[in-house]
């Protein structure tokens, strides 16, 4: 009978050790990422807007237009869009690797034309083996609908002064820079290898003669030699979560050793779930507490709808990523 009262004890002291070693890492403030961190909002503050491609739900997207209308119109905190590397060496705001779903590349073609020509990779027309001069000859808001379907760009008979050529980079930073100090940049760099790296250095290069903006832009991408090179050579930038890293920040908030996670990002850009064969929610008011802990920003992507917007700020967000910045206003203006 002693034997047995004394394994009780045993065992239940090794589950009190347990419970108490999860209460103090849970307790136990862990070190933040940054110390200043602008992609973070205070505590009851709304959430920043980022117009996602530029708002392409309000005009066409990634286009200089689609960046002045939301920025000087709309109001936004924050432009997100992808950069790809042209043939010679600038960097250009698109989503995809090639432009035939938005210019007039391919001449008078419909969308669904064009769908069904670009289904065959060899008839697209990639950046990366064509020039900025090459790339501004074409409207890049050939077919943009507006809310009645219609085509307004369509004939638009110079691109440049209409704002529809491809953006670049430094056109884009010195649109804004003394008019809009306090603009934020979120960036995904989409190139590979040894033209991603390119892109990094010339991002930076870039930066440097626009430095205020340095410290307002959070660098994303999904290889994971282009984030190697973002830490170890251009460690003052500020980067997102890579798939890999914000898999690993999820797992130790879900299993609650959250004071294990080294990871060393300024930005969560999240959905509000995965489907893993199940669905893992990720619009938690603690999975956005735990990452402010270590003052990382949590950014939601892509998000249209009203109701799912009001979700996200009643839970704290820091940004909500939308095609439709004109709808985000007004239901942030609800809240005002």
């Amino acid at each position: 009978m002693k034997k047995k009262h004394r394994g009780l004890k045993i065992f239940g002291a090794i589950v009190g050790i347990i419970v108490l070693f999860f209460a103090a890492i849970n307790i136990i403030p862990p070190a933040k990422n940054l110390e200043s961190n602008p992609f973070v909002v205070g505590k009851g503050e709304l959430p920043q807007i980022a117009a996602h491609r530029g708002g392409r739900a309000n005009n066409p997207e990634n286009t200089m237009l689609a960046f002045r209308e939301a920025v000087k119109t709309i109001g936004v905190d924050i432009i997100e869009s992808d950069l790809y590397l042209t043939k010679d060496g600038y960097l250009v705001y698109n989503h995809d690797a090639y432009i035939d779903r938005t210019s007039n590349v391919n001449g008078d073609l419909t969308a669904d034309e064009v769908d069904e020509l670009t289904d065959t990779k060899a008839n697209r027309h990639y950046i990366k083996d064509m020039t900025l001069a090459e790339l501004e000859q074409y409207n890049f808001g050939y077919y943009f609908e507006d809310k009645n379907g219609e085509r307004i760009y369509k004939d638009v008979e110079d691109p440049a002064a209409a704002g529809l050529q491809i953006a670049t980079v430094e056109k884009l930073f010195a649109e804004f820079y003394e008019s809009h100090p306090d603009l934020l940049f979120i960036v995904e760099i989409k190139d590979s290898g040894e033209r991603g790296k390119e892109a990094c250095r010339i991002l930076s290069e870039t930066l440097d003669k626009y430095p205020n903006y340095r410290d307002q832009i959070v660098i994303g991408t999904f290889n994971e030699e282009v984030e190697l090179e973002l830490r170890d050579k251009y460690p003052d930038l500020m980067r997102g979560a890579s798939k890999p890293s914000a898999t690993q920040f999820v797992a130790t908030q879900l299993l609650g050793v959250n004071l294990f996670d080294n990871s060393d990002f300024a930005a969560l850009q999240v959905p509000m779930s995965y489907d893993l064969g199940f669905e893992l929610k990720l619009d938690k008011a603690t999975f956005i507490n735990r990452a402010h802990r270590r003052n990382i920003a949590v950014q939601y992507w892509t998000i249209n709808d009203a109701d799912e917007m009001r979700h996200l700020i009643e839970l704290g967000c820091d940004c909500i990523m939308t095609d439709d910045p004109v709808l985000m206003k007004q239901v942030l203006d609800e809240y005002r």
